[in-house]
């Protein structure tokens, strides 16, 4: 962090309206300007003397050839553009070409006039905005866009390097030149993948942990281009300021909460492939990792079906979704919420159904500890059931025979008839019934087992754990509280189980947020990294604003929770999640359906064709929430040794 700072001091002393003016940075002059559009005439010698003009590079046009001009137009550069004198060049070139050259004889050399007409050419550039000098403060400031222009003829275009660069790419809105508080480099300046020209010092890039703390990032690109790698330098970034001491509003941050759903577990173990650049090896005493199943080094995320009534419930229907017969659909259906306590008929319907349910869970093989059941009979059923009172407790095999004694006969016995007769309503209401049918896997009350029930449930059990202790959700969100790194090792669970432990551990992230929020309590900061997002995130056209990933991104700011996410496939995500995103990292796509919805943001359309083209890992052009234009970077490489 300190030769961060050093670094960021020395930038801040550039003089940058004197110094990219100097005549070895010359490469041309506009031919035509206006608020967006730069049509610049360069040569090749030009060209050839900063090292070339790359798509995507920066230049800076000054007005008049005044070197105290403190007021500077910066451009992209985007692709050739065509020269009013370009058809008779080309003729030119054609005729040159096309001499009859005797054989085994050098083709005789242009003239120095025709040579020096050959070698001009012109560039289409962006107009990304305008550097100049407060006249009150004095201070270099940055506007995004263009006040006035004057007549083309007028400018000068210079390429800027080294420190001048430097400067420009790591000018911030509302800040100027970076402190370094809070500051980490993330990477240099990489304009293309071919990177012949070896003669100019790396321009070093720079980034704020601010930018990233309670905003929404999006990192795109196809797999084994550098997600993951960016995903470990923010982790690292975030870290860093969390020791920092850095101050917002007048207050120091408090450490940040990190939490990452490792989709493919490559966060969460050592991977060979990166040459162990696992996050727990960086930070082991403040990582704490969690697997769906039970290894060395890990806490195993499970529920007790039996206490956690309603998340069991909800990752039994999770897992068992497409399951279409209409036995399983009525037990979907089934309410397992708490009633109204005020609500007396409720209560005890609803006590039934839990009852009920446990053993349907028992009956399955779910281990439990020394579990029973407790729930209102009545005088008149609980002769069905061999004269045995609920109300003073049963344990679950003696539930079993119970509500199996009561589904033989409820079709039948007169007592069940009478009660609808006379009260107008099933003794045993849809609910009830539809988890007896799971119970004794008999569809029809006083019929035969002729369907699986219960057994359906037998793919859970590994879900399961008989103890009774914190839920895991609740462990995790004390982590996070305490500025601690969480890494949920998704890795080993099939794609529903995946969503259903996400959903789950992302809603208590958010209700801990609202309810701090509500009680007006200061909140750190919770960053939330997705890996494979289009695996657990709604698709795009899902308007569902309660769905938990659109309440993150919409209201995870004032939660101060942050929502960072990786995919290859940028169409897939809600519309909702992208128009939220502060800060973008794109690598190469090579899918123009992917390409047209990533143009849709900010200028990216400027580098559609270097994304679609250019594979090399770790190539991003980055926009983050405190620049005003994207910055093409090569990331540097995230390691584990400090």
């Amino acid at each position: 962090m300190s030769n961060v700072v050093d670094e960021l001091k020395k930038l801040a002393t550039v003089d940058l309206f004197a110094e990219c003016k100097k005549p070895d940075t010359f490469v041309g002059r506009p031919f035509y300007i206006d608020y967006s559009e730069a049509k610049i005439l360069v040569n090749d010698a030009w060209k050839a003397k900063v090292g070339g003009i790359p798509a995507g590079a920066f230049l800076v046009c000054f007005y008049g050839t005044d070197t105290k001009s403190e007021e500077a137009v910066l451009v992209r550069v985007i692709e050739p553009t065509p020269l009013p004198t370009d058809p008779e060049i080309i003729a030119s070139m054609v005729d040159y070409y096309k001499e009859d050259v005797p054989a085994g004889k050098e083709p005789k050399k242009l003239d120095t006039f025709t040579r020096f007409e050959f070698q001009f050419s012109g560039l289409r550039c962006r107009v990304l905005g305008t550097f100049y000098r407060d006249s009150q403060s004095g201070a270099i400031q940055y506007g995004a866009d263009v006040e006035n222009f004057y007549s083309a003829n007028n400018y000068s275009t210079f390429k800027p390097g080294g420190k001048v660069l430097e400067y420009i790419v790591n000018f911030r809105e509302g800040v100027g030149i970076p402190g370094g508080t809070g500051d980490v480099r993330i990477g240099e300046i990489r304009y293309s993948s071919t990177r012949r020209d070896k003669t100019f010092e790396p321009v070093p890039v720079y980034v704020s942990a601010l930018d990233f703390l309670g905003k929404r990032t999006a990192l795109f690109g196809m797999t084994r281009t550098g997600k993951s790698n960016t995903v470990k330098r923010l982790i690292q970034a975030t870290v860093d300021i969390s020791k920092s001491g850095v101050k917002i509003n007048n207050k120091p941050v408090k450490p940040a909460g990190q939490i990452v759903f490792d989709v493919n577990g490559e966060y969460a173990n050592a991977n060979q492939q990166d040459e162990g650049t696992a996050v727990f090896e960086l930070y082991p005493a403040e990582v704490t990792r969690y697997s769906t199943l039970g290894k060395p080094g890990f806490k195993v995320m499970k529920l007790n079906f039996f206490r956690d009534i309603e998340p069991g419930f909800e990752m039994i229907k999770k897992r068992l979704e497409l399951e279409d017969a209409d036995y399983m659909k009525g037990f979907f259906a089934v309410d397992l919420a708490p009633p109204d306590p005020e609500d007396e008929s409720a209560k005890v319907r609803h006590e039934r159904r839990v009852a009920a349910y446990k053993c349907c869970l028992h009956a399955a093989g779910f281990p439990s500890n020394n579990e029973k059941v407790n729930f209102q009979g009545s005088k008149d059923v609980n002769p069905i059931a061999n004269n045995v009172d609920p109300s003073k407790g049963l344990t679950l095999d003696q539930g079993v025979a119970w509500w199996t004694a009561i589904w033989d006969q409820y079709a039948s016995n007169q007592v069940f008839i009478d009660y609808k007769n006379k009260k107008g309503k099933e003794w045993a209401e849809e609910d009830l019934q539809a988890i007896l049918r799971i119970l004794t896997a008999k569809r029809t009350s006083g019929g035969r087992i002729d369907i699986s029930g219960y057994r359906k449930l037998r793919q859970l059990i590994e879900m399961h754990t008989p103890t009774v202790a914190t839920p895991f959700e609740d462990e995790i969100v004390s982590l996070l509280r305490e500025g601690k790194i969480v890494i949920i090792d998704l890795s080993q669970g099939d794609p529903s189980i995946q969503a259903t432990y996400s959903e789950r551990i992302c809603k208590k992230i958010f209700q801990d947020g609202m309810q701090m929020f509500i009680s007006n309590k200061e909140a750190n900061h919770i960053q939330m990294y997705f890996e494979e997002a289009h695996n657990l995130f709604p698709k795009k056209d899902d308007s569902d604003l309660s769905q938990i990933y659109n309440r993150l991104a919409k209201e995870g700011a004032k939660l101060n929770i942050g929502l960072n996410y990786a995919t290859q496939e940028v169409s897939s995500i809600s519309s909702n999640i992208l128009k939220n995103t502060q800060n973008w990292f794109v690598s190469h796509l090579n899918n123009q359906d992917e390409l047209r919805e990533v143009q849709k943001f900010y200028d990216f359309e400027d580098f559609v064709e270097s994304l679609r083209r250019a594979t090399d890992r770790g190539f991003i052009r980055m926009k983050t929430f405190s620049n005003s234009f994207i910055v093409p970077v090569q990331i540097d490489r995230f390691s584990a040794k400090k």
